[in-house]
This record gives structure tokens, C-alpha cells and sequence, in this order.
């Protein structure tokens, strides 16, 4: 089983909300999960080989959430690289805002892309005008997912 760390952007509850459902639902299969709740890269840098899950909402113009964008701008700061690291993204968004839609989650994936990590699959992007229960999404979304991650190896180039 794995191990996996959320990092959660969340300013009204919806991002926290769909990462407890995750959390829950990766557990009940046996996996371990732990959020990343400091703001120094080294939380990321720790779990380098393990699998990390960005559970982020947008605000403002595209912009990261106000506990969440600490930790990113760190480690843009520091720049460390993480080869190791597999990740995936659940950006949650309005389409009405256009370009800045899921912006806070396009972000935080072009950086752990700079930084040499490899994301798992797509990039889930979940629109609040479409979608009214983003867990609901992000659940449907899951076992794809888990499925891509056991296909690559913890060491793959």
C-alpha cells in the first residue's frame, strides 16, 4: 500500500471537504495518509519517494488560497528537485472567472513539474458551475487514478 500526503488549498471548506472523502476512501483500501500542514518545503522534500496529492480551490485571479500559498511560494523559494516525487492535482474552480479558472491548481502542478516530479494521470479540474458535490467528482476520479499510479514504478524516469 502507499503512502499519501495531502497538501489542501481551501478557502470556503469545499477543497478540505473533498480531500477528507479521499482521505477516507484511500484508508478504508488500506493506504496511509497524512496532511502536509507546514509551510516549510522540507514537508514536501520528506516525502520525496512517496506520493503527494494537491487538493486545491482558486480564489481571487487564479490565485492560491491563503494556507496554501505559503508552501508554494516556498518552494518555488528553495526550488528543491523532486524526481522522486509522484503527485497528482485536484483543482477545484469556476469556469465563469476563464482564464484564471483552477489557476491555484495549474500552478501548483507547473511547479512540481519545474521541480522534476511526475504527475500521475490528468490533472483533475472540477467546475463549481457544472458540479454542485466536487467529492462526488473527486471520488468518480480515484480508482483511474490509483489504477495509472500502480502502473509506474516509485523510480521511473
Amino acid at each position: 500500500m502507499a503512502a499519501f500526503y495531502l497538501a489542501v488549498g481551501s478557502v470556503y471548506g469545499a477543497a478540505e471537504h473533498v480531500a477528507e472523502q479521499l482521505e477516507a476512501k484511500l484508508t478504508q483500501q488500506g493506504h496511509s495518509v497524512q496532511w502536509i500542514e507546514s509551510d516549510d518545503p522540507e514537508s514536501i522534500v520528506a516525502v520525496a519517494s512517496d506520493v503527494l496529492m494537491v487538493i486545491t480551490s482558486t480564489t481571487g485571479s487564479g490565485d492560491l488560497p491563503d494556507n496554501l500559498a505559503p508552501l508554494f511560494y516556498a518552494l518555488k523559494d528553495r526550488f528543491p528537485m523532486l524526481p522522486g516525487l509522484r503527485y497528482g492535482v485536484i483543482a477545484l474552480g469556476d469556469s465563469s472567472y476563464g482564464e484564471t479558472f483552477c489557476g491555484a491548481g495549474r500552478q501548483f502542478d507547473e511547479l512540481l513539474t519545474e521541480l522534476g516530479a511526475r504527475r500521475i494521470g490528468e490533472r483533475l479540474q472540477i467546475d463549481a458551475c457544472e458540479t454542485f458535490a466536487p467529492e462526488e467528482e473527486a471520488l468518480k476520479w480515484l480508482p483511474q487514478w490509483l489504477a495509472q499510479l500502480e502502473r509506474q514504478p516509485v523510480n521511473a524516469e
